[in-house]
């Protein structure tokens, strides 16, 4: 069963936060606000968040900005995972994905069904690796964001969780671009 081993120290994680919407700024943020509140009451850092509209190549671009700066280790998007014509964000985070981590989205319905039931199945929150960082694609309200943060990322982010972390495995997660 999974615990906190206090012998091992807290790391801080620095996350970028990316909110996709047509219709919000950052004063309407609520699932952004629900991530950064979440992300620095864990101990870590927000080092960025922005709002970006619901376009495919500008929120591709972002990610791999993001991942390209050695000042972030994870990106929380929140939005655009529905159905809908205009909810681009899961493909554009396949497009940077160089590694699925295809358990996390079965995890997260999981918990989801618990709240909302079968309606769990309209999301499409994935997460992958690239570039040495994590990313995550939730969805857009705050009662998801809470659900992925406190049942799953809190834990998995957490250097002292047994008997595995995302943190204990950053440095092995661009080895292979290291290799000669």
């Amino acid at each position: 069963m999974s615990r906190i081993d206090d012998a091992r120290p807290f790391i801080p994680v620095r996350f970028a936060v990316l909110t996709v919407s047509d219709t919000r700024d950052l004063s309407q943020d609520r699932s952004g606000d629900t991530l950064a509140g979440r992300i620095e009451g864990a101990g870590h850092v927000l080092a960025a968040r922005t709002i970006l509209r619901d376009e495919r190549a500008e929120i591709a671009a972002q990610l791999r900005a993001w991942c390209a700066d050695p000042g972030i280790d994870a990106i929380l998007s929140t939005g655009g995972t529905g159905l809908t014509g205009r909810d681009v964000t899961v493909e554009a985070h396949r497009d940077v994905y160089e590694k699925d981590i295809d358990a996390f989205g079965t995890v997260f319905t999981l918990i989801s069904m618990q709240k909302i039931g079968t309606s769990a199945i309209q999301s499409r929150a994935c997460a992958g690796v690239a570039q040495g960082t994590y990313l995550f694609a939730l969805p857009g309200s705050p009662g998801a964001c809470k659900d992925a943060w406190d049942e799953i990322l809190v834990h998995q982010f957490d250097h002292r969780h047994r008997p595995c972390n995302f943190v204990e495995i950053f440095p092995r997660l661009d080895e292979h671009l290291r290799r000669k």
